[in-house]
């Protein structure tokens, strides 16, 4: 099975990705028109009626009796125009709507009924968002959508899904939600959506796209300088190492290195929680593709130092580091083509720099990059189709399902293995903790420990319940020294930041801090209503203590601390859980992009619920 992609061709005239973006745009409202055997007040459907009189006035009301059972029926239209005049003499036609009995003369009646051609037929009405679908943009052959989509979706051609390993059960399902039965309708409506089987069937089909989509974005290039791993300077890199590597560690650069030993350019995705150590898996990719040359973009100057820093303290003397940050001149060019491993942010995209030499190219923090400027540096170093390895990290965890589904197709190592253990406590507190909160950050500045105090804004705000970073400063600043203030909109922040690691004793920030910046003394953080913040970003906000290992301390200053939310965050460290438990609250959002997060591009899929129909699809790639 594993030929499946978008691009599958079923036999129906359309690729398989087209194809299944019809079935994942059911109908909206089903209206079935039942023909009606016993008529009691209450019930709704269709009667065939024979004209007997009408009577005009402010109401109209025509007199009826039903073919099939001879019962008088009164036919009750408010608002009539010379339309209804015309239409409810015919000798003869069938009624629609929901029967009631009149509260003064005890006789059936139908109010404002409709009269119906197509008696026991269902109506379906699609979004009008399907009308733009590309499938049908493309072809003239039928005006409307819904001619379209039957057209489309005929059983004959839902069951060649069968014949990809879909199973039987889920086609059968689709194919009634396309050409309803009338107890389909009815339970759809009776359900206001879709019954449990059906819209299992469309989760289905929901993994299968998604997981298409990700088949065809993978593709084989040649690499740019294959067969190539330096492991005598991988070698040299990591007895030189003032620690051990840890188990996740070397299985990644293990990785890299075999991906680096082939003929194809290798597209790695390198997920690593907090505090996991990756620097030191860039570092040895880098020794790994020595003497060629390796690129590496992040997206802060602040991380692009601190990598550097560690470049220049741990590879091997060989390897010559250069940090490149602004507009380039002619002696950056020099240097640059004296480095081996360049490490800037986004300007590097945009540098005149010879590329030719360049066989490694690293995001980190990848997700933080749009989706243009992944692309570009990807392409920075192709030479006539022959493409760079490509390693992409991110500290940022993913949910265990997308991890599931986006493995099968993009080469994925894990990190979780932690180089120090961490001992950091998570405290929820309110105002009445606040001076126990005041006399903790005492003691640990006393110890020659930093403290970080995160605030939810900058300015003032109406409609929150918390201070803001303007508005908490004075009171902080009357209580301890070399306190520092800073926040995105700071032009200086770097230079904010970097004096706070050498001489700060507490930093008040927003949440700038959230990302990579290594802060090695700080040992407790403050976060101000936590409770609007990603379970991610609080995990992230968190990592950024102890980070050499011992004792570290996350408060979380809440007026909310019976939050459900905060309590499952407080009870584990680790970032993967976390994912699980930020998709389990906050439902997903933006897929297919990055190291796709989390999403709300799941109309019916639950990824904290659908564990198991994701492993059923899964098997169709393996």
């Amino acid at each position: 099975m594993g030929g499946i992609n978008s691009n599958t061709d079923l036999g129906v005239g359309l690729p398989l990705a087209r194809f299944l973006e019809i079935i994942l745009n059911p109908p909206k409202t089903y209206t079935p028109y039942p023909i009606l055997n016993n008529l009691e007040p209450g019930v709704v459907g269709c009667i065939e009626v024979a004209y007997l009189s009408m009577h005009t006035s402010k109401v109209l009301k025509i007199q009826t009796k039903t073919k099939a059972t001879q019962q008088s029926l009164d036919l009750l239209c408010f608002n009539h125009t010379p339309y209804h005049l015309k239409i409810f003499t015919q000798k003869s036609y069938f009624v629609y709507g929901k029967l009631s009995t009149n509260p003064y003369t005890n006789a059936l009646q139908m109010i404002n009924p409709k009269i119906i051609d197509k008696p026991n037929t269902i109506t379906m009405r699609f979004d009008k968002a399907c009308k733009k679908l590309p499938a049908f943009l493309k072809q003239d052959q039928h005006k409307t959508y819904l001619d379209f989509c039957l057209a489309t979706l005929t059983p004959q051609n839902l069951e060649k899904l069968v014949n990809l390993g879909v199973p039987l059960q889920v086609v059968q399902h689709i194919n009634e939600i396309f050409h309803p039965s009338m107890d389909f309708a009815l339970a759809y409506n009776a359900h206001k959506g879709f019954c449990p089987p059906h819209l299992q069937a469309l989760k289905y089909i929901e993994a299968l796209a998604y997981m298409c989509a990700l088949s065809s974005k993978t593709f084989d290039f040649p690499a740019k300088f294959s067969q190539h791993a330096n492991t005598q300077a991988l070698a040299e890199f990591v007895s030189n190492l003032p620690f051990a590597l840890t188990n996740d560690q070397q299985k990644a650069i293990s990785a890299i290195q075999n991906d680096m030993q082939g003929f194809k350019a290798t597209k790695r995705l390198v997920m690593g929680d907090v505090g996991c150590g990756k620097t030191m898996v860039i570092l040895a990719s880098v020794a790994l593709c020595a003497p060629y040359k390796s690129l590496l973009m992040a997206p802060t100057s602040i991380l692009a130092k601190q990598i550097y820093t560690e470049a220049l303290k741990y590879l091997p003397k060989s390897i010559k580091p250069l940090l490149l940050l602004g507009g380039t001149t002619s002696k950056q060019k020099e240097a640059f083509n004296e480095a081996d491993f360049i490490i800037g942010t986004t300007a590097l995209l945009y540098a005149p720099l010879d590329t030719s030499k360049v066989a490694l190219v690293i995001s980190d923090e990848q997700h933080r990059f749009g989706t243009k400027q992944r692309h570009t540096l990807q392409t920075l170093a192709t030479q006539a189709g022959n493409k760079p390895h490509y390693l992409q990290f991110s500290a940022t965890p993913i949910p265990r399902t997308l991890a599931m589904m986006g493995a099968k197709f993009i080469a994925t190592s894990f990190l979780k293995d932690k180089p120090y253990t961490k001992d950091i406590r998570t405290h929820i507190v309110d105002k009445p903790q606040f001076n126990a909160l005041l006399t903790h950050i005492k003691a640990e500045i006393g110890a020659d420990k930093q403290v970080a105090v995160i605030y939810p804004l900058v300015e003032e705000s109406e409609t929150m319940d918390y201070l803001s970073l303007k508005e908490g400063a004075p009171y902080w600043q009357k209580r301890f020294e070399r306190v520092f203030v800073v926040s995105g909109k700071d032009k200086d922040k770097e230079d904010i930041m970097e004096g706070f690691a050498k001489e700060g004793q507490l930093l008040l920030a927003t949440t700038l801090i959230e990302v990579g910046i290594s802060l090695p003394k700080l040992s407790t953080i403050v976060i101000v209503g936590p409770e609007r913040l990603g379970l991610a970003t609080l995990h992230q906000l968190r990592g950024r203590v102890a980070r050499l290992g011992g004792r570290g301390y996350c408060y979380l200053f809440t007026h909310q601390p019976t939050n459900r939310r905060l309590h499952d965050f407080s009870q584990t460290l680790d970032g993967f859980e976390i994912a699980n438990l930020d998709l389990k609250y906050r439902h997903s959002g933006d897929l297919l992009q990055g190291t796709q997060q989390s999403g709300d591009a799941f109309n019916f899929l639950d990824l904290s619920q659908d564990t198991h129909i994701i492993e059923q699809v899964s098997t169709l790639f393996s």
